[in-house]
């Protein structure tokens, strides 16, 4: 081969590798350097279902909240009497979203301006960390570790405010130091502890029966749903197990719900609120409407209307407090009666000048929209992540997405004991209006919660369970 024909076959590559060179670039320019940052504040029920919907193949998501669970909240009552089981109530939010960046934090704090959130760690701090957090108020915060006391920051494209809200106490003295909430499994958990504590400690024969009336006295304040479950299944407990093996402790026990409005279940039909009440009238459980507590000490409430009251137990649900991040917020727009975030149909948040953020999304109980105010339940925290997850999931596409949200009222239910409930969707807007009760009810009540369970695990376990409960009768073991 001679020198010409060399060099005419250097050129050659040359070309080559210049023409392969600019394809390559071509190539690279048409791909995305990287994924937009995705954050979702809260585990609860806006943000796990938007957290598994979400294409986190397009997205770059990151969940921050101070636990590392979602709590199936409806079936919380049944775990504190052992009808279910603790992991029933709970799904892992890593487990189910392996692709998410997941950290156990609080949120301090948004700037909206910059992109950026200041978070603090919800996990117990090292040995060489001396700073802590300030101690969080005996609230349902989903976490018993105060924190590093370490911040850092975040940054995002995106942002969904999905934190939830904690339990209203009204501030009467005491609440948080003596009664027990159920919104979290730990919840649950520690009253079930308690149930079992009361009936070994009125078991002891140093007790007087005075003594054992007031341990058996169980106390209820607040008439909603969460109140009315939680004393149906606690009256089945009494009335099966605690029955068989504490019988004469059995008749001493006691359930007294109390409530400040006129009616129990305000929320649902007055002619099912009335069926509730009667129910309850005829098992025994004393109902205590209009009546206000005014202080709660060490095994004793004070009530306005009643004096001094005794107690071994009292279970406080009397609705949602805002969650301190929302309080924080400054530069936003708030509901007036419940200081939640306002969004507009399209569930952004409305800024204080009456501007909408188009990077920022609050859903759940921590927001309302403007022009639609809905109740603060799950069906419709659960409804507006199943609307917003669509929605980012045609954004990240570059595509539209202008329908704006629509509530579709599925009715509402509450189990009243005894395989007994009663479903409203009377004030529907759409669709058929019913109410039913008794066994009816019940079997709707069950369905439904059972195919609300998200993960298939747990779509097994909480039949089993009722089944094996049923069959078997609950565990009375205290661990």
């Amino acid at each position: 081969m001679n020198l010409a024909s060399c060099s005419v076959q250097l050129r050659s590559l040359a070309r080559q590798r210049v023409w392969l060179n600019r394809v390559g670039r071509q190539f690279t320019t048409s791909t995305p350097n990287h994924k937009q940052q995705l954050v979702i504040l809260g585990s609860g029920w806006g943000g796990y279902p938007l957290l598994r919907g979400v294409d986190k193949k397009r997205w770059d998501v990151t969940v921050i909240s101070p636990t590392n669970t979602f709590n199936f909240t409806p079936l919380l009552a049944g775990c504190a009497v052992g009808t279910l089981e603790f992991r029933c109530a709970v799904e892992s939010v890593r487990k189910y979203t392996p692709q998410v960046t997941a950290y156990q934090a609080w949120c301090d704090a948004v700037d909206f301006k910059r992109k950026t959130l200041t978070c603090m760690p919800a996990t117990p701090p090292l040995s060489f960390e001396k700073s802590s957090a300030p101690l969080v108020d005996k609230t349902t915060i989903q976490t018993e570790f105060p924190g590093t006391g370490t911040p850092f920051t975040l940054k995002y494209d995106k942002l969904v405010i999905a934190v939830g809200a904690y339990s209203q106490t009204f501030n009467v003295p005491g609440v948080k130091e003596h009664a027990h909430f159920l919104k979290d499994v730990r919840d649950a958990r520690s009253i079930r502890t308690r149930i079992l504590e009361c009936f070994e400690q009125a078991n002891q024969p140093i007790r007087s029966d005075v003594q054992r009336r007031n341990l058996l006295h169980f106390c209820i304040v607040g008439g909603g749903p969460t109140g009315v479950e939680f004393a149906a299944e606690l009256h089945d407990l009494l009335h099966t197990e605690i029955e068989q093996h504490y019988p004469t402790l059995a008749r001493m026990a006691k359930i007294t719900l109390y409530d400040v409005a006129p009616h129990i279940l305000g929320s649902f039909d007055k002619s099912l609120a009335t069926y509730a009440e009667e129910k309850f009238g005829r098992d025994g459980i004393d109902i205590k409407t209009m009546h206000h507590v005014e202080r709660v000490e060490t095994d004793k409430l004070f009530v306005k209307e009643q004096g001094e009251v005794p107690f071994g137990l009292l279970v406080w649900s009397t609705g949602l407090a805002p969650n301190p991040l929302i309080q924080s917020i400054q530069s936003v727009q708030r509901h007036e009666k419940t200081q939640s975030l306002l969004t507009n149909k399209h569930l952004n948040v409305i800024m204080e000048d009456g501007k909408v953020d188009p990077d920022v999304w609050a859903i759940g109980d921590a927001a309302i929209i403007k022009t639609a105010v809905l109740p603060a339940t799950a069906q419709v925290a659960n409804q507006k992540a199943r609307y917003l997850s669509k929605k980012l999931n045609r954004i990240v596409r570059d595509k539209e997405h202008t329908e704006p949200f629509e509530f579709f009222n599925q009715g509402s239910l509450a189990y009243i004991g005894d395989w007994k409930a009663i479903y409203d969707r009377s004030s529907a807007e759409t669709g058929i209006k019913a109410r039913e009760t008794g066994r009816v009810a019940w079997l709707l009540w069950r369905s439904a919660y059972f195919t609300m369970t998200l993960s298939l695990r747990n779509k097994i376990l909480v039949p089993t369970y009722w089944f094996l409960n049923w069959i078997f009768g609950r565990d009375l073991t205290r661990f």
